[in-house]
């Protein structure tokens, strides 16, 4: 028997700030304590190679055990670890800080590659008005 897999990956996608994002512009998250978050990984990794990489690529890089890996482990051995990550559901690009906190909405093209764009860039508003894309928003970070 197989074990059943999730994913985070959507297609043809525009995920919106959430309506209590407090940023007004794209911000770059900041260091806590000297040290990357979550949402510093995700930015940087969005950043420097908008539309290479899937969300499940990036939550999986991003996440604790896809951090534990380090250059030496085998295709086997990350392949594996990402298997044993996506057996169980895992929170979406939607509850991403990016998202909630820093004013940046996430577009996946049809092949579920995602880029970033600041939600007070022309590129982002062009993304709202697209009939073709599946509109959603980040998760709010406060109940209504």
């Amino acid at each position: 028997m197989t074990k059943s897999m999730h994913t985070t990956n959507c297609f043809n996608t525009f995920i919106r700030v959430a309506e209590d994002c407090p940023a007004h512009t794209g911000e770059e998250p900041p260091l806590r304590a000297g040290k990357p978050t979550v949402a510093c990984l995700q930015y940087e990794m969005i950043a420097k190679a908008p539309y290479k990489h899937t969300s499940d690529d990036v939550i999986f890089a991003t996440s604790a055990p896809g951090r534990e890996l380090d250059a030496k482990a085998t295709k086997t051995e990350k392949r594996a670890a990402r298997e044993a990550f996506f057996s169980r559901g895992q929170a979406c690009m939607r509850a991403s800080s990016l998202g909630k906190r820093f004013g940046w909405g996430v577009h996946a093209d049809s092949e579920g590659r995602i880029a970033i764009y600041a939600v007070d860039s022309k590129r982002y508003q062009a993304l709202v008005r697209d009939p073709k894309l599946t509109q959603v928003r980040a998760m709010r970070s406060q109940r209504a």
